[in-house]
């Protein structure tokens, strides 16, 4: 699962798109070794961390949460990032989870 919990934090595996026609995120991709990932697309271009921002605040929106409280930790120049959601409790849990089993869905 692409959802993880870590103390009070929540770890999210997710495979970005970058300069997407829309911002979406829904579903998974399976990698070669295994490992799901929840997947999303952001209009924003690979360049600068501008994309990584985009992701960010999609997310902040899609969970009603603050964007600072959302941390890249790692996968700053890759497809495939993690995310750490600080003090994140069991309704953005269930949310990830949620968006993670349905088909992608625009926002």
């Amino acid at each position: 699962m692409p959802v993880r919990r870590d103390g009070a934090d929540l770890l999210l595996a997710i495979r970005l798109s970058p300069r997407a026609a829309r911002e979406r995120i829904g579903g998974t991709f399976t990698d070669s070794a295994g490992q799901r990932w929840l997947q999303a697309s952001v209009t924003a271009p690979p360049d600068k961390g501008k994309a990584n921002a985009a992701l960010i605040a999609l997310l902040a929106r899609l969970l009603k949460r603050p964007a600072s409280s959302i941390f890249l930790e790692t996968g700053d120049t890759n497809r495939l990032k993690r995310l750490r959601l600080a003090d994140a409790g069991p309704q953005a849990e269930q949310s990830l989870r949620e968006i993670a089993e349905q088909e992608r869905s625009g926002t």
